[in-house]
């Protein structure tokens, strides 16, 4: 009787699903930030048009090299596949990648053992240069790293401007996280950074992709060192982009995506 009436309400009380839940102190400062966001990604195709780059751009870290103590065995009629539940653990990697939100593609993804600011300010650089006259928007969330003094010397040298920037803690620029935000915001700058709110991932592309990468490659894979799992995850992107690659469709109706 129970079953009977889950299954005519569709319940399913057996699955769960973690939820982080946005957090504001305003709610209508809330709206106007995805809003933003939204305005960008619907921009984006006529800024494409334009020369304008547009890309998601996050870290997925501790990536873990896990290696399976035994083979797989493949599913047989009536068998599903099989995987060896022990492993022995070769470190984690992190992968820093931009999701282009015209083309559907990932681009210069960078795959490492830490992500300091040193290091996603070195990736935002490796971005640029693929392009290094056109401007640059990227998408991406309030970490610490992504305001920090390394990203705004990069933005300031990159833009040739001469102002002072400050000294970090005291004065100008970079003076704190949220001056620095400010100057990487600015829309007069050829490169330019748009953040979502907090506890917002949603909003950002680029988590779409790694999902992906989650489904088709580590969920299942036996990597024998750290260097193998940089080289598979590469591997994959490359394949993501030669066969998978394309726009997604951008709503906001609960579910921010829709493919």
């Amino acid at each position: 009787m129970r079953g009977a009436f889950l299954k005519d309400a569709d319940l399913k009380p057996h699955l769960s699903r973690y939820w982080l839940n946005a957090k504001y102190d305003d709610p209508e400062t809330f709206k106007q930030q995805v809003a933003g966001v939204c305005d960008v990604y619907a921009m984006a195709p006529t800024a494409h048009q334009q020369g304008t780059h547009v890309v998601s751009t996050d870290e997925m870290t501790g990536i873990q090299a896990l290696e399976r103590t035994r083979p797989t065995l493949p599913m047989e009629p009536g068998k599903p596949e099989r995987r060896e539940f022990e492993y022995e653990r070769h470190g984690t990697q992190t992968l820093i990648a931009n999701f282009d939100v015209v083309t559907g593609e990932v681009i210069t993804p960078t795959v490492g053992q830490t992500r300091t600011e040193e290091d996603f300010a070195e990736h935002i650089k490796r971005t640029v240069k693929i392009d290094p006259q056109a401007k640059w928007v990227f998408v991406m969330d309030q970490l610490n790293t992504h305001k920090s003094e390394a990203l705004v010397r990069l933005v300031a040298e990159q833009c040739v401007l001469k102002d002072d920037l400050g000294i970090k803690g005291k004065s100008g620029v970079l003076q704190s996280m949220e001056t620095r935000e400010t100057f990487l915001r600015d829309a007069t700058h050829r490169i330019r950074f748009v953040y979502t709110p907090k506890h917002a991932s949603w909003l950002n592309q680029v988590e779409i992709c790694f999902s992906i990468l989650v489904r088709k490659l580590l969920r299942r894979a036996s990597f024998k060192s750290k260097d193998e799992l940089r080289e598979r995850i590469l591997a994959f992107i490359d394949y993501f982009n030669r066969t998978m690659a394309k726009p997604f469709k951008w709503t906001y109706a609960g579910r921010p995506l829709r493919c």
